[in-house]
């Protein structure tokens, strides 16, 4: 019991002192000090201060990191200080909610304290007082994306970003409210986003800040950013909406408009109308219907449009709409009234979304035309005319549309298809059996993975009265036996004619995402920027050091080949201290073969002049003729591997030979030069061991009669690829000899001397 005490009396004191730090924290609080006034300081006075703070410490302006809690403040200190009540019950509690006398309980300073700052509530989960009006319209994350989104495709939405402590909220309360009464009622979609509590759909669309007031149509999203003005709000919801929803008809243009449906699939409404410009909840019914009907309108006051007034016999005091399927001079439904609204609008066109006979384009026309059989409800049929698109079909359709016109119920439905646009429906009907004829089928879906009934009806269809009383006695039949269906299949989904190609979908991807680009750069707030300017920017360092750099780093790639000659200045950078991996490949020369050998050479490495690890020189054997003998007189494996004897050495010619040399290994490889004659074999790089030294030296002395000098290097190329292999037989050498003609060379190397 003693220690639970002592548990209880050390909470106790732990809660007191907490309370008086909350109560001494909110007796801190001054809105006389936050707005630099004093006790006594008028309303003007104090308005002015605020206005005088506001502009100075604004978020949009003041790019100082504690500007929007400051701001915060000052709007707080003026919404006590500027109602006389509020500022009297500061003045003499220090308490800023005129709703709670200071004083009362302990518990009261807690709230006093909470009260006097900017704290998110939800933070606190404490409940908040909402107007009733506005908390129907208030967007959770999973209702927008399961509601509001995909309704954007039939009507535009306009919402509000707010939050409980935004100070201009307040401000355009008013004109909301205003817009809201007046769109909502022609169709337009409101929401509104409380930024506290609902964070995660804020960052989805964007808004980071109160108040915005965002855009969405077809799923994409647009900021306003004028003046929130009721008729900027209205013209921004215009502008949102698609060009040519709705197209101007004169007399002019009437007729290709109305026959026109042979290529859309779609009725054409037309709304007669005083105005001369396209009424909103029009355009927004048009939106609604753009998949299903299209849309013309015709100003009654253009002189333009007096042939279609009196054709059509139509009455300049009130708004009428006219709906035309197939046939072009008679409507098949009219509408007039005084007060057009929106609900009577689209009862109107949605009792008429389809033409007498649709084509069947895509699987959701048919799915709407013709419902899958539900339980509860009464069977419906599809008679489906299977035809073709030229010329000679045309009487045949014609007849089919008389035929449905004539015999339209509730229960049926007619449609057709072109067998070359819809082939994999016509195989599963036929079989693959191929059908040059029209047909007629009666349908009856049964499940959504396509399985239906169905009977072809014999005879095929040309359009003649015996096809009509033929099929007219064959709907009987079904009417009476719904057995009648005898034959069943499963039914592939339909093609989409109307789907536009791949590059007008992705260039119309490519135009929404300039857009929003363009809208996100032009009007965003740059700290909210700041993350993918940084995103950007790093990329754009990534790509230029290891692209761009590297790519100025690597030198071009010449049309020649760099060769340097040896000599006393370039011997040693050029062999003695060549870098760890690097080969020089040297030409040995003479004066009278220079020019020759040379083109021969940088014809036969050009390709593999491109190597970063590889040098060319050459040496002239005139200039230094004891430095070929002397490195294969220091070489121990030399003799052994080429097949040399002191006799060849001292009679034997250079010219020609190529050495790749290892300056920092101390190996070479070696190319012999190919006479090309009575001994074509004879090969640098393949000797045969077989023969005696005589033997090579008659047969070397026959071919240097007839050796062109440029053939020497003809396999030069073969050599290099070996080469940079690395298959070439490697002689070592214990040191390089020296370039200087005058050291004296003597027996095998055992006198030779480096420069290192």
């Amino acid at each position: 019991r003693s220690r639970s005490t002592r548990s209880f009396l050390v909470t106790f004191i732990l809660f007191v002192l907490l309370a008086e730090q909350l109560v001494k924290a909110s007796s801190e609080y001054d809105p006389y000090k936050v707005l630099g006034v004093s006790r006594s300081a008028s309303q003007a006075e104090i308005k002015k201060a605020y206005k005088h703070l506001a502009r100075e410490w604004h978020p949009d302006k003041n790019k100082d990191p504690g500007a929007e809690d400051m701001f915060i403040k000052i709007s707080k200190s003026y919404e006590i200080l500027s109602n006389e009540e509020r500022r009297a019950n500061f003045d003499r509690y220090g308490q800023m909610d005129e709703n709670q006398p200071f004083g009362q309980s302990q518990h009261q300073g807690f709230r006093s304290f909470h009260n006097s700052f900017y704290f998110d509530e939800s933070f606190f989960h404490f409940p908040r007082s909402r107007d009733f009006a506005d908390s129907k319209y208030l967007l959770h994350h999973a209702q927008y994306n399961s509601v509001v989104l995909p309704d954007s495709h039939r009507r535009p939405y306009l919402i509000k970003v707010t939050s409980e402590w935004c100070f201009a909220c307040i401000h355009i309360e008013p004109v909301w409210r205003e817009t809201v009464q007046e769109l909502e009622p022609l169709g337009v979609g409101i929401g509104i986003v409380d930024l506290g509590y609902e964070r995660r759909l804020a960052s989805q669309l964007g808004a980071h800040r109160a108040p915005s007031i965002i855009g969405l149509v077809n799923g994409r999203v647009t900021f306003f950013h004028q003046a929130v003005v009721r008729e900027h709000l209205r013209q921004f919801v215009e502008d949102l909406l698609p060009q040519r929803l709705v197209e101007k008809i004169t007399d002019n243009n009437y007729l290709p408009f109305l026959s026109n449906w042979h290529v859309e699939n779609k009725p054409s409404v037309l709304l007669f109308d005083q105005v001369p410009v396209v009424p909103l909840l029009y355009k927004l019914t048009a939106f609604a219907f753009k998949d299903y009907v299209r849309f013309g309108y015709v100003d009654q006051g253009e002189t333009s449009s007096t042939q279609l007034l009196r054709q059509f016999n139509i009455n300049t005091y009130a708004p009428t709409m006219l709906l035309f399927k197939e046939n072009t001079e008679k409507p098949a439904d009219i509408i007039q009234a005084r007060g057009m609204k929106r609900q009577i609008m689209d009862e109107f066109v949605s009792n008429n979304k389809f033409l007498q006979v649709p084509r069947l384009v895509n699987q959701q026309l048919f799915d709407e035309l013709c419902p899958i059989k539900q339980f509860h409800r009464r069977r419906k049929y599809c008679v489906l005319l299977i035809t073709g698109e030229d010329q000679a079909f045309v009487p045949g359709n014609k007849a089919f549309l008389d035929f449905a016109s004539a015999n339209s119920k509730d229960v049926l439905r007619f449609a057709y298809v072109y067998q070359r646009q819809q082939l994999p429906l016509c195989q599963a009907l036929f079989h693959n059996q191929a059908t040059l004829s029209p047909q007629v089928v009666i349908l009856e879906r049964r499940s959504q993975a396509g399985k239906v009934l169905y009977r072809s009806v014999t005879g095929g269809w040309n359009g003649s009265e015996e096809d009509k009383h033929h099929l007219h006695e064959q709907l009987e039949l079904l009417q009476k036996d719904p057995a009648y269906l005898s034959s069943d299949t499963t039914l592939p989904e339909l093609n989409n004619e109307m789907a536009p190609m791949f590059l007008i979908q992705w260039m119309n991807a490519a135009y929404d995402y300039i857009l929003q680009l363009y809208d996100d750069f032009l009007y965003s707030n740059w700290r909210e920027m700041m993350p993918i300017l940084s995103l950007i920017f790093s990329a754009l360092f990534i790509l230029f050091g290891t692209v761009i750099i590297q790519a100025f780093s690597r030198p071009p790639k010449k049309d020649f080949v760099e060769v340097t000659e040896l000599t006393d200045i370039t011997y040693t950078s050029n062999l003695v201290k060549l870098r760890p991996g690097h080969i020089n490949v040297v030409l040995v020369l003479t004066d009278s073969s220079k020019n020759a050998l040379l083109r021969k050479f940088a014809k036969e490495v050009f390709s593999f002049s491109g190597t970063q690890t590889l040098h060319f020189s050459f040496l002239n054997a005139d200039k230094h003729s004891h430095w070929m003998p002397s490195l294969l007189a220091s070489t121990p494996d030399a003799a052994q591997n080429l097949g040399l004897s002191d006799d060849d050495e001292e009679s034997s010619d250079y010219t020609g030979h190529v050495l790749a040399l290892n300056g920092y290994k101390k190996y070479f490889c070696l190319f012999r030069p190919v006479f090309t004659g009575d001994d074509p074999s004879d090969a640098s790089f393949s000797s045969d061991a077989s023969l005696s030294s005589a033997s090579r030296r008659k047969s070397r002395s026959r071919s240097r009669s007839h050796l062109e000098v440029h053939h020497k290097l003809d396999r030069l190329g073969l050599w290099m690829e070996r080469l940079m292999e690395g298959t070439l037989p490697r002689l070592r050498v214990p040191a390089w000899p020296s370039l200087d003609s005058r050291l004296k060379i003597d027996g095998l190397g055992k006198n030779a001397t480096t420069d290192f």
